[in-house]
């Protein structure tokens, strides 16, 4: 025989579920969906099953929890893919729970096989089966008994022709001990991860035979459209291209000299590092970018985690706003995982078509994120700006520094290397005033201007002189001015 099974993959219905699991359910597997107290086992489990669940694919839904059936769905069906249409003929609940009350497992096997074979289900759920185990643990056989209940309720399952669950609340130390999860096809595995005022959510799989699942921890986010996964993306594999390197079309700043000092303008495709300090004007000149598409006929996205709702957009950001080519993703949260915030980003790329994104600012972003993901925030904007750089898309990145006249540098996290251009900008005092000095730091493989321009904002410009600022004492700690 040389024919190839092909497994039939059910579409859950779960966001970002399928691509986590490599494409799908597998019909007919038997799985475990465990996970810490509270981590949103029964609302996926649900979940799936309401997706799931019609006419011509029916599903059974066994509690064995310690509370009634009717209180476990005055809950679940506070979420919008509870369907009520669906309850009697597509979806039956049972209660196990007088029979574990009476420690008979023997009984509680029967019920479950006269259930099956009445109904014919095509989905079978068994929550929470950690009460099973504890009914298990009462008897004198202890784990005989559990393994005897176990091996039989998987041949049983062999003959149902029936995608199972098992849902309960196990460590991850009993992966290896209970014997339980040896013959599991699929392993799910929630969790929450409490850092000071954030609680993060996670899932993992841990096992899915048959096929290759997206490997690593992806964060979700219970709502009131139930759970939403958002799978953990990696970076592109960087191949080198033979041959002679391809001239990149550039694309205009809004701002004729500071396309001057870049060589002709940003090249497509780059990522460009804004540096300054508070006040310098990193924001006017991230929205003159983008304002310069709109001109052209290039739609943005500009991502700001500074701004709440009902607060004034500005001039400059309200009016590309309302110019229909710009999409804003703003965010605020205090617990943002990464991933969820690429995803937002992405779908938003994909929805308008964009060409420039914005990104303003990077010391705001860091306090958005949970303190989970803040010690990994430079290898995740490395992968974040690869994946955006695969999306075609041209990346303005503002980064707010301290201004210190003993000190150069781009960026307080070390992040310098990642962008392909930065632009630095600096205070100095000149006759009792501040001024504002621009220069550009680098362009990748690229001449570029090396000179300190003077910088000023108008009402409604932004003003860079045309000759250098001569200028000495930046880093001297007694800046002075020489000539002009």
């Amino acid at each position: 025989m040389t024919d190839k099974i092909k497994l039939n993959l059910l579409q859950t219905g779960i966001p970002g579920l399928d691509v986590v699991l490599g494409g799908g359910l597998p019909e007919l597997s038997f799985n475990i969906l465990g996970g810490t107290p509270g981590s949103g086992k029964t609302t996926m489990a649900q979940q799936l099953m309401f997706s799931l669940a019609n006419p011509g694919r029916r599903a059974l839904f066994f509690t064995a929890l310690g509370e009634l059936p009717i209180k476990m769905l005055r809950y679940q069906q506070q979420f919008s893919f509870f369907d009520f249409d669906k309850i009697g003929d597509s979806v039956k609940f049972i209660n196990l729970v007088p029979e574990l009350e009476d420690g008979n497992l023997d009984k509680v096997l029967e019920n479950i096989v006269d259930e099956v074979r009445t109904y014919a289900p095509s989905l079978v759920f068994i929550d929470s089966f950690r009460s099973v185990i504890n009914a298990a643990s009462d008897d004198s056989r202890g784990l005989s008994v559990l393994q005897q209940f176990v091996q039989r309720l998987a041949l049983q399952m062999t003959g149902w022709n029936a995608t199972t669950f098992l849902i309960g609340e196990y460590q991850m130390l009993e992966v290896k001990e209970n014997p339980l999860f040896t013959i599991a096809d699929g392993i799910l595995w929630l969790s929450q991860d409490v850092n000071r005022n954030a609680m993060v959510r996670k899932i993992q799989v841990v096992k899915m035979r048959g096929q290759a699942q997206a490997p690593g921890l992806h964060t979700f986010r219970i709502s009131g459209d139930g759970v939403e996964i958002f799978p953990r993306r990696l970076a592109p594999a960087v191949v080198p291209v033979a041959g002679e390197p391809t001239l990149l079309p550039r694309l205009g700043t809004g701002v004729a000299e500071l396309d001057a000092m870049l060589g002709g303008g940003l090249p497509a495709g780059y990522s460009m590092l804004l540096s300054g300090p508070s006040g310098s004007g990193k924001t006017r000149l991230a929205h003159a970018f983008l304002a310069e598409g709109v001109r052209v006929g290039e739609a943005g996205v500009i991502v700001t985690f500074e701004r709440t709702a009902g607060q004034n957009p500005g001039r400059m950001l309200a009016a590309l706003e309302r110019s229909g080519m710009v999409g804003i993703v703003g965010l605020r949260t205090l617990d943002l995982s990464f991933d969820e915030t690429l995803y937002q980003i992405v779908d938003m790329i994909g929805r308008m078509q964009a060409k420039r994104v914005v990104f303003d600012s990077m010391s705001a972003f860091e306090l958005a994120l949970a303190p989970q993901f803040r010690d990994d925030f430079r290898e995740s904007l490395y992968r974040m700006l690869n994946i955006l750089a695969e999306q075609g898309v041209t990346v303005v990145l503002t980064s707010e520094l301290e201004d210190r006249y003993q000190e150069l540098h781009f960026s307080s996290y070390g992040n310098a290397f990642l962008a392909d251009a930065i632009v630095m900008q600096r205070y100095v005092e000149v006759a009792g005033r501040l001024e504002t000095i621009i220069s550009v730091v680098k362009v990748r493989d690229s001449a570029h201007s090396r000179d300190l321009r003077l910088m000023r904002l108008t009402q409604d410009e932004i003003v860079i002189g045309s000759a250098p600022f001569e200028y000495t004492g930046i880093l001297s700690g007694q800046p002075r001015k020489m000539e002009q």
